[in-house]
């Protein structure tokens, strides 16, 4: 986007546009690999936790349950508005190519912030895991395969700034927007109609579909017109939505279309 472009961008708040994001970048760039540390720890307390819980009773936690699926739903909300709001601008400005190929999402005012705010929060949002460990839920594959392979492409795409970038990331924090909302308001104990889990799990195969057509549109303009990205990038992110896919897909078929539990207590994406 030229200076005009981002100049008409909607209004800032004061902390995103003091934001410094190439000390972001700086950052990112020297310890993205930290990434795998986080998600090596995560699974030696997972499975070591489920471990260690085998022979004690579950915990209720559902006030603390409740009170962390509200942060993060809040956290997803503003993000999905600001950043929704930055897409909108591009797509309706430069239209649907340019909103596939832009990185300046990545720095300009009203994102900068939110686009590092996201890859980050994927760390902590770990800890989703702690509470199915310590109530004794079922702990399904797509759960903890889902959050080790979100961190480690987030910070790893994060440090190329990537084209597609916005995408992914404004799907992300409108899809938890939803989610962490059904998650606060069944630990807060309030009756929420089946249909509506089903509609997030929906909203989640559609993301997948989505994401894997912005791949491939990066990859198709890669060479085309300014849209950068790489080919490692390209295939990692290719092999990680499809698998989605095809775990999201098999999830929504046996929770809802066989009339299956297999999915109560856990947590998808």
């Amino acid at each position: 986007m030229n200076e005009s472009e981002l100049s008409s961008l909607p209004v800032e708040y004061d902390f995103e546009r003091r934001f410094d994001e190439r000390r972001a970048l700086e950052w990112m760039q020297e310890n993205w690999c930290t990434s795998f540390m986080f998600c090596g720890l995560y699974a030696a307390l997972v499975f070591g936790g489920q471990h260690f819980m085998r022979e004690r009773p579950k915990l209720n936690l559902r006030r603390p349950l409740a009170l962390w699926s509200l942060s993060l739903a809040i956290f997803s909300i503003i993000g999905a508005f600001r950043t929704g709001l930055y897409m909108l601008h591009v797509l309706t400005t430069s239209g649907f190519r340019q909103s596939v190929c832009d990185t300046s999402f990545y720095s300009a005012p009203i994102t900068k912030f939110w686009a590092y705010a996201f890859v980050l929060s994927k760390a902590p949002e770990l800890g989703d895991t702690v509470f199915i460990v310590l109530r004794k839920q079922r702990l399904i594959f797509l759960h903890w395969y889902h959050h080790i392979t979100v961190l480690l492409y987030s910070w790893y795409s994060y440090k190329d700034q990537v084209a597609g970038g916005g995408w992914f990331m404004t799907m992300n924090y409108m899809v938890h927007s939803f989610m962490y909302t059904y998650y606060a308001a069944r630990a807060a104990g309030l009756r929420v109609p089946r249909p509506c889990a089903m509609i997030i799990t929906a909203t989640q195969i559609l993301q997948m579909v989505m994401g894997l057509a912005v791949v491939g549109l990066v990859y198709y303009w890669m060479n085309e017109v300014r849209c950068p990205s790489n080919l490692g990038n390209i295939t990692w992110g290719s092999l990680m939505y499809l698998s989605y896919l095809i775990l999201f897909a098999s999830f929504f078929y046996n929770s809802y279309l066989k009339g299956s539990s297999s999915g109560k207590g856990s947590k998808s994406e």
